[in-house]
């Protein structure tokens, strides 16, 4: 039985094309050149940040986000990076009974920025607001914390391997791994990940069908 279900954010629910093109501006680099980094970094199984630490390697990443703040090129979003599942599957979700949570690794002003989309979703928070980001055990404390059910009563979401679904695992938690995003396509079919998943997704509107199982 599944009572709570935890989404992961970047590409699980919002695209990440707006997220590395602004990278990408703000270094003054071709996206392209950005995008084939960050599918570097997805191949062999290294952070998403290493594709901006190889193209100024020690850059510290967090000035630089200051910096693009107080220049007004900062973290944007808006409907249209949502993925198109994303609505119809939360609000089939809470047609259950099913407690829906929003968590992910994102900063302070990307919860401002999913809050004010008022997602089908029982609770948003991220990383930056509790302070301890994946893959830190912690951070799936506080997702149990928040979910209001036992560990193998919620289901996280999410497509990246080593932040979602094998600390997710061995937090007791049931997981499912969605094929979307560069990490979702690239690890789908890895042997590893298919024993960590309790199950393998094509699309968020397949959740509603787990919960009722």
């Amino acid at each position: 039985m599944i009572r709570t279900v935890a989404l992961d954010v970047g590409e699980t629910l919002t695209r990440d094309d707006r997220y590395w093109a602004a990278w990408a501006d703000w270094l003054g680099v071709p996206r392209h050149t950005l995008s084939a980094l960050v599918g570097a970094v997805v191949v062999d199984g290294r952070d998403n940040a290493d594709a901006v630490r190889l193209l100024r390697p020690g850059i510290d990443l967090a000035a630089e986000y200051t910096a693009r703040e107080a220049a007004g090129r900062g973290e944007r979003l808006d409907e249209s990076d949502l993925y198109e599942d994303v609505r119809p599957a939360l609000a089939a979700l809470r047609a259950t009974g099913t407690r829906v949570v929003v968590a992910g690794n994102q900063s302070p002003r990307m919860g401002e920025l999913l809050r004010a989309l008022h997602l089908p979703a029982d609770l948003v928070a991220t990383s930056g607001e509790w302070g301890v980001s994946k893959p830190d055990p912690r951070f799936f404390t506080r997702v149990l914390e928040v979910s209001g059910a036992p560990a193998d009563e919620t289901l996280y979401v999410g497509d990246h391997p080593a932040n979602d679904i094998h600390p997710a695992r061995a937090a007791g938690l049931r997981t499912a791994h969605l094929r979307r995003g560069p990490w979702g396509h690239w690890w789908a079919d890895d042997p590893e990940v298919r024993a960590a998943a309790d199950w393998s997704l094509d699309s968020l509107a397949e959740l509603a069908a787990i919960v009722k199982a």
